[in-house]
């Protein structure tokens, strides 16, 4: 939560952001300043982030629900009345990033459209579910070659929704639904596979194994330059160009980093926890209690702060940080109330937010 607001601060504030994630954003021999690509790769790590602990998180609450006796009618009602309300907030985002009368679809729509397909999805055997995501993930890129993919505004609309972003009319898809569902599978499967090992260190093994495996494979589809970049190819051997992969769509390269490098803070982050004790009023555990609550909220006080002081894209990196770190301390204390509300109240509207 802390890198998202990082990067939505940039959004707002930051004049020289770059915005080059993707093939149709991103002209051969741009230059990319390291401060500036940094500070935009680094909250990749977001998106697939939130997706994967989606899917996670979602397995282990049904098989908790499915032992407590709960109908498979009354999970799949949840899931369905949740997906649509998570979908539905992008109305909400796209009312002030957006001109008015555009619809924007990102992350929100992403894992809402997924949790709907989990109704049929999650009767399926864990084998069959990885095997399905690592087809999307594997083959996006010759699907995607297939399905008609031309400049953003030229996309069928079908293929926008599912496969790759597009632009029709007002309506704006930069989160497609299959790769993202890929990696809400990948998740899902995790937490399956983590119900019957409580062991937190054979967790944390486990976690970091799968890390090393996929930066194994982004290593080797990355040195290789070729299929599996989504057309965003390395223009030389610097850092910058090796890190420089499709988010939009994500390509293999770009969900081979980003879980890699996710699996192994988790890893850290299991283990660390058998040793340090939990702080409850910490502010990471605090933000990461109320996810979407501080989304909702961090968006419009970044953006109406902007408009109000006349700012928007106007400031340096440093600002960029600093209005990053101010809307995490002004919103820390909301958030731990809310928390602490969630916690009496599981049950009612505040299992949606």
């Amino acid at each position: 939560m802390v890198l998202m607001a990082l990067d939505h601060s940039s959004e707002s504030f930051n004049a020289h952001r770059l915005f080059t994630d993707g093939v149709f954003v991103y002209h051969p021999g741009t230059p990319l300043p390291a401060a500036q690509f940094l500070t935009r790769w680094v909250t990749h790590l977001c998106a697939p982030t939130f997706v994967f602990l989606a899917g996670c998180s979602l397995a282990l609450q049904i098989d908790r629900r499915r032992k407590a006796g709960e109908s498979a009618w009354a999970i799949d009602r949840d899931l369905v009345s949740r997906g649509v309300v998570i979908a539905a907030f992008e109305l909400w985002v796209s009312w002030f990033w957006m001109p008015p009368g555009t619809w924007l679809l990102q992350v929100l729509y992403a894992i809402g459209a997924s949790f709907v397909c989990m109704v049929v999805l999650r009767r399926l055997p864990t084998v069959l579910l990885v095997c399905f995501a690592a087809a999307v993930l594997s083959l996006g890129e010759k699907v995607t070659a297939m399905s008609g993919w031309g400049s953003p505004d030229a996309t069928p609309l079908i293929a926008s929704l599912l496969l790759v972003p597009g632009r029709r009319a007002h309506l704006i898809v930069a989160y497609p639904i299959l790769p993202w569902l890929a990696i809400l599978l990948l998740g899902w499967t995790s937490g399956r596979l983590l119900v019957p090992r409580p062991d937190a260190r054979a967790q944390s093994r486990t976690l970091a194994l799968s890390g090393v495996g996929f930066l194994a494979l982004f290593l080797a589809v990355r040195g290789v330059n070729a299929y599996g970049n989504m057309g965003l190819l390395r223009e030389g051997a610097t850092l910058v160009q090796w890190l420089h992969v499709s988010k939009y769509p994500p390509s293999l390269t770009f969900v081979a980093l980003e879980i890699g490098v996710m699996l192994l803070c988790l890893a850290t982050f299991t283990l660390a926890e058998t040793r340090i004790p939990l702080r409850e009023g910490g502010l990471l555990t605090v933000l990461g209690r109320t996810p979407m609550f501080f989304y909702l909220l961090h968006i419009p006080c970044l953006v109406l702060t902007a408009r109000a002081l006349k700012l928007e894209s106007r400031l340096g990196l440093g600002w960029t940080y600093f209005s990053a770190a101010a809307v995490v301390a002004l919103l820390y204390p909301v958030c731990r109330r809310y928390g602490r509300y969630k916690a009496a109240h599981p049950t009612g509207w505040t299992r949606y937010i």
